[in-house]
């Protein structure tokens, strides 16, 4: 398709949309969808610190047992004939509480299963025993001290026995992770409350645009996809004033076009029954009639046809035709047309025969509204071209040119629209009610085609439409 043809028109969307809603609101979910994040951090927290905890519980509980150790190790250097009996009592009530054995080993003694003599002899060197060792089957922490007569004082403590400060450690660490997660709770609830929100907010003001309310202006603010959101609501709003204006003017020019017709057989319908029409002109004012209620009819059959073209039952064939007959047919008809006007008449083809396949009454009432709209504001003495050419294999090209008042580049955009014309153009000159150009525009796509306008070579507006040459069944 030549590029300066508009894009085609969309297909038509049938059937009906229907919408439930169900579950949860989208304020709840989002603070559900936090609140399980905030949950599932907390476990997983939980999970790689607990051995963390418990590590350094026990290291704090080894560096407990080394500070009692020295202690022990101080109050039985201050006795003579150090044994464990010389521990002062406040200080063997402390290792009694926290689960703590206290050994006083002689020099040259062992622990048997826990130090031989060399091992606690080499502390002299300044080498350390502390730390967590097997003993009898159990994990314990012992933390040993070397005293001046060259015993050894011994202190163990069951690994177990830490589990209190782990515990300790673990309830901060819950409670530090409780507070996080109530926090997380009230974040998750004013976060829901704030994205829906906005969407409330839309959701209200779509439901006034709906019901009627015109005066609807979102603020377009806020997070990009609310904001977009928004300014599509506006958008809306403003294509629906736009639309319901067309539609106002188009009825207001219909109804216009339809009453001068009606006006015309009522007037003489009237004259033939009061008998004040002479027998003799009876047959002429009746052709009149005639030729006003043609008119009306044609009107009509359009009407009916721009509410159709959208309906999947509209009939549009596809058989062997050739365009140049079909333009040779409609230009007999309209020379006559144009000359009691004064106006001239030609015919452009590209072929004296022009094969194709597709709708030979769509093809002849796109160029029966062409032929209609350039007539009616060319000026006595002015000229209406019909072209039709094979622009290739898979195009053809329906061109009606005229040398009338012409059209803006403004007028061009909104040719095709119903009234839009109409609109702009009454009482300044001649102008239809932009029904046909409607027709002829969505015609065009339903033929595989588009249609747009233009500036003539003749001074006038050109409209131009392409059709598929071979239209698919």
């Amino acid at each position: 398709m030549p590029t300066d043809a508009p894009g085609a028109p969309l297909e038509p969307v049938t059937g009906r949309i229907r919408t439930r809603a169900h579950g949860l609101s989208l304020n709840a979910r989002i603070a559900l969808v936090t609140v399980a994040s905030a949950v599932v951090a907390v476990l997983v927290a939980g999970a790689i610190s607990f051995p963390l905890i418990k590590q350094s519980a026990q290291q704090e509980a080894l560096g407990n047992l080394q500070r009692l150790a020295d202690a022990t190790a101080a109050a039985i250097e201050r006795r003579p004939g150090p044994s464990p009996e010389q521990i002062p009592n406040r200080l063997a009530t402390t290792l009694q509480t926290q689960d703590i054995t206290a050994l006083y080993v002689p020099r040259g003694a062992s622990i048997p299963g826990l130090f031989t003599a060399s091992d606690l002899a080499s502390l002299g060197s300044g080498s350390s025993l502390d730390g967590q060792i097997q003993f009898r089957g159990d994990d314990v922490l012992v933390a040993v001290r070397a005293l001046s007569d060259g015993g050894s004082v011994v202190l163990t403590q069951p690994v177990q026995a830490t589990g209190r400060l782990a515990l300790a450690a673990l309830a901060r660490f819950a409670f530090a992770l409780a507070v996080g997660v109530a926090i997380a709770v009230a974040f998750g609830l004013l976060l829901a409350r704030r994205l829906t929100r906005p969407l409330r907010e839309a959701a209200q003001a779509a439901k006034r645009i709906g019901a009627g309310d015109r005066d609807v202006e979102l603020a377009v603010t806020g997070p990009p996809e609310i904001a977009e959101l928004n300014a599509a609501l506006n958008e809306l709003r403003r294509d629906l004033t736009i639309s319901e204006g067309r539609q106002r003017e188009s009825l207001l020019s219909i109804s216009h076009e339809l009453r001068t017709p009606l006006t015309a057989i009522r007037g003489y319908a009237e004259a033939i029954s009061d008998g004040i029409i002479p027998a003799s002109q009876v047959a002429a004012k009746g052709a009149i009639v005639q030729s006003e209620a043609d008119r009306l009819d044609l009107l009509v059959a359009d009407l009916l046809d721009l509410a159709r073209l959208d309906a999947v039952d509209f009939p549009v064939s596809s058989v062997d035709v050739n365009f140049a007959d079909i333009a040779n047919s409609a230009a007999n008809v309209w020379h006559d047309g144009s000359r009691n006007e004064g106006v001239e008449f030609r015919l452009e083809l590209s072929s004296p025969s022009i094969p194709g396949k597709t709708d030979p009454t769509r093809i002849r009432q796109i160029i029966d509204n062409l032929c209609a709209n350039a007539l009616r504001v060319t000026p006595s003495g002015g000229v209406v071209v019909l072209s039709v050419v094979a622009v290739d294999d898979q195009w053809m090209r329906i061109e009606v040119r005229d040398s009338g008042p012409g059209l803006t580049a403004d007028d061009c955009e909104v040719a095709f629209e119903p009234a839009e014309l109409y609109s702009r153009y009454r009482g300044i000159r001649r102008v239809g009610t932009g029904v046909g150009l409607a027709l002829v525009g969505r015609l065009a796509g339903r033929l595989g085609g588009t249609a747009h306008a233009g500036s003539a070579p003749e001074g006038g507006a050109r409209f131009t439409i392409y059709v598929a040459r071979n239209l698919s069944a």
